[in-house]
């Protein structure tokens, strides 16, 4: 059995030298074998800090694997997975629709290859059609790389369950669970709160889906606890998920 997890980090938006703290700890509490990261940001090199931290106060050694946005984007965000299992390739996807990408890593998890795939798709008060689109595309490249064992795909989908874009994604993949991940009360520095047009915790649009033979033993919501000392500091504006996964 290995565990999975994933997180949208928000940049360094937000407090993150205060609230990266947090993202450390109950990273270290969950102990992933795979942790998956949406927006990384690029100047801060925030993807390479959750590596060293895991380095340093877990008990093994975490590669890393990144991929930046396209374009502008290159130079501010990226997506990326940190894993203590061989990393047997690495690949990615230029979605060429606003700046998104996607990235795949190949790793040897107990013997046998399984692609871990990473991606964030366009915003929730974008056009459907644009996100429909981009699962179109992932879906089609994941087709063509049929050589694993099994495949995961960790994101924000900014899309909740019954939205078509998620719909598509669930024709041949399994979502681990559908709980609410967005938006955690996370305050700025001048108390504003992200997204404050929607509710808080109101909606499912972060994703671990799989395909192929492994089951889902157990999975729940992470990332979800504000400092002990202040409730308005949070770890993103996401909550994460995590699941336990095993071969059939």
């Amino acid at each position: 059995m290995f565990r999975v997890a994933f997180l949208n980090m928000e940049q360094d938006h937000r407090r993150w030298d205060a609230r990266r703290h947090l993202i450390a700890d109950q990273l270290v509490a969950l102990a992933p074998d795979v942790f998956a990261m949406n927006e990384i940001s690029v100047p801060r090199q925030t993807g390479r800090w959750v590596q060293g931290q895991a380095n340093d106060r877990l008990p093994h050694r975490y590669a890393l694997v990144q991929q930046t946005k396209t374009n502008m984007g290159s130079e501010i965000e990226g997506e990326g997975v940190i894993a203590r299992f061989p990393v047997l390739e690495t690949g990615n996807l230029d979605y060429r629709t606003q700046d998104y990408v996607a990235l795949v890593a190949r790793l040897e998890v107990e013997g046998r290859p399984v692609d871990v795939y990473v991606t964030h798709l366009y915003k929730s008060r974008g056009d459907e059609s644009l996100r429909i689109f981009q699962v179109q595309q992932l879906l089609a490249w994941i087709d063509s790389r049929t050589d694993a064992d099994a495949q995961i795909v960790c994101g924000d989908f900014n899309a909740a369950p019954e939205k078509p874009a998620a719909k598509l994604m669930a024709e041949t993949f399994t979502a681990t669970q559908n709980a609410p991940t967005a938006f955690t009360p996370l305050e700025n520095e001048s108390g504003g709160i992200a997204h404050d047009y929607w509710p808080r915790m109101d909606r499912s649009i972060d994703y671990i889906w799989l395909r192929g033979p492994l089951r889902c033993v157990e999975s729940a919501v992470c990332f979800d606890q504000p400092a002990a000392d202040d409730p308005t500091l949070w770890p993103s504006d996401h909550a994460g998920l995590w699941a336990d996964l095993e071969w059939v």
